[in-house]
């Protein structure tokens, strides 16, 4: 049995962090923050133009036809470079729950324009009180009770709402589910959205990995430039535990967001359980590497104008993003315990 990603896999990798580390500098990163909610996406053309956008849209509809595995290690690039798009909401969960729940007339119509990166899709399920990204959307798919609506942000109104990541813009759309913008109801629809969550989850954790992997960088990267007692900080012995405790939390977090990708890729039966620990254990991972970074730099490291905060603030709102690493804990533990996946 072969533990690890194909050759194909990799590659995609590097040539999306070769993308994102020219086009998606901190600079760009940082102006997001002033950007209007509904400014034009900056990568997004090069991301679609490289097949990334639509990489979950079935090949019938311009996509890829990749699974979760093919988009584990993509995620955790856009992580690392603090993506500002929505690449987590409609690449990882708004495409794959159209092409499976939709059909054929509506997928025709929307997922060749999805894949081709021509409409944004963004994704508001129950439980998370705004949508992100929705003021760039052309499409947003809304949970209600049991059903699943795609509601055009013409039957909605958009209120802009604050986020700690100021990169990341949030809106609380208020609308009326109505039976025209109903795309699937009942038990159907109930177990597509307990997977749209899934995925949700496993995206974010994904992310989290990536981010977690930049914060240490620029910590490892400024402890051997900063001096105390004519000595590079990292030299220290408190330091280097500190770095070493939050490496070896993230070495742990990621083959756990690999196997959920598994898992979610193979639809195993207990799904739920393996994307639980991973978000739980990125979630930690971030948190952990956040705190550390922000121990390590000292005082600049509260500065606005200096970068590290761009990814501590994507950190701990990922890390409260789809459930939070308590509410997955338990998650778990119910499964345990009732033996149920």
């Amino acid at each position: 049995m072969r533990f690890a990603f194909t050759d194909e896999q990799l590659e995609l990798q590097r040539v999306v962090r070769e993308l994102l580390g020219r086009e998606c500098p901190p600079a760009r990163v940082r102006a997001a923050w002033d950007a209007a909610p509904d400014t034009p996406l900056a990568v997004w053309p090069q991301l679609a133009a490289m097949g990334v956008v639509g990489m979950t849209a079935p090949e019938r509809f311009g996509g890829l036809g990749l699974d979760e595995l093919d988009l584990a290690l993509v995620l955790e690039e856009t992580g690392r470079a603090a993506l500002p798009e929505p690449l987590l909401e409609h690449t990882a969960i708004a495409i794959p729950l159209i092409a499976e729940t939709c059909d054929e007339v509506f997928c025709d119509r929307w997922l060749g324009a999805a894949a081709a990166g021509r409409a944004v899709i963004t994704v508001g399920l129950a439980g998370a009180p705004f949508v992100a990204d929705a003021g760039r959307a052309k499409l947003v798919l809304l949970e209600h009770d049991d059903e699943l609506h795609a509601v055009e942000p013409r039957l909605t109104t958009l209120t802009a709402e604050p986020s700690i990541d100021g990169a990341r813009k949030l809106a609380r759309v208020e609308w009326t589910p109505i039976s025209a913008t109903r795309v699937a109801t009942g038990a159907g629809a109930r177990a597509a959205l307990d997977l749209a969550f899934d995925r949700g989850a496993f995206a974010t954790a994904a992310q989290l990995i990536g981010v977690a992997r930049r914060l240490m960088d620029m910590t490892v990267e400024y402890v051997k430039l900063r001096t105390q007692f004519g000595r590079p900080v990292g030299s220290f012995q408190a330091v280097k535990h500190q770095l070493a405790l939050a490496h070896v939390a993230i070495e742990l977090a990621r083959p756990c967001v690999h196997r959920a990708a598994y898992a979610l890729a193979r639809r195993e039966p207990d799904r739920a359980v393996h994307v639980s620990m991973a978000k739980a254990y990125a979630s930690d991972a971030a948190a952990g590497a956040a705190r550390t970074a922000l121990q390590c730099h000292g005082a600049i490291g509260y500065s606005f104008e200096y970068d590290l905060h761009l990814w501590m603030k994507r950190a701990w709102v990922h890390a409260a993003a789809y459930g939070d690493a308590a509410w997955h804990r338990a998650r778990i533990a119910t499964a345990v315990l009732d033996g149920e996946p």
